[in-house]
């Protein structure tokens, strides 16, 4: 059973920078490929990004030269590193891992996910 365990996240202000973090177990991790969505009250849970296997990072285009994802399989974690906030960032962050290496953007796609973390971004 694959587990993960999200942390970050927090209340800033516009412009500002967060770094969410997904630690995974229960499987190998480099087996993995990962991704990070978001869901904001009474929408839809969105893509944000995802990181391949070999590392490759792939972006929504609403978080693209904002946003970084990285993994270390070191410590069996993806990363998600949020820079020049917007209050339409708002939302719960999820990561997920899909064991086909797909790094896809649909949520079907995924099977495992984390908690959620929720990231408020003020004006």
């Amino acid at each position: 059973q694959v587990q993960l365990v999200q942390s970050g996240g927090g209340l800033v202000k516009a412009g500002s920078s967060l770094r969410l973090s997904c630690t995974v177990s229960g499987r190998s991790f480099s087996n993995l490929s990962m991704g990070w969505f978001r869901q904001a009250p009474g929408k839809e849970r969105e893509y944000v990004a995802s990181i391949s296997r070999d590392s490759t990072p792939y972006y929504a285009d609403s978080v693209k030269g904002r946003y970084t994802i990285s993994r270390d399989s070191a410590k069996n974690a993806v990363y998600l590193q949020l820079d020049s906030l917007k209050p339409e960032d708002t939302g719960v962050y999820f990561c997920a891992a899909d064991q086909l290496n797909r790094a896809g953007e649909q949520p079907g796609q995924y099977y495992y996910w984390g908690q959620g973390t929720q990231v408020n971004v003020s004006p």
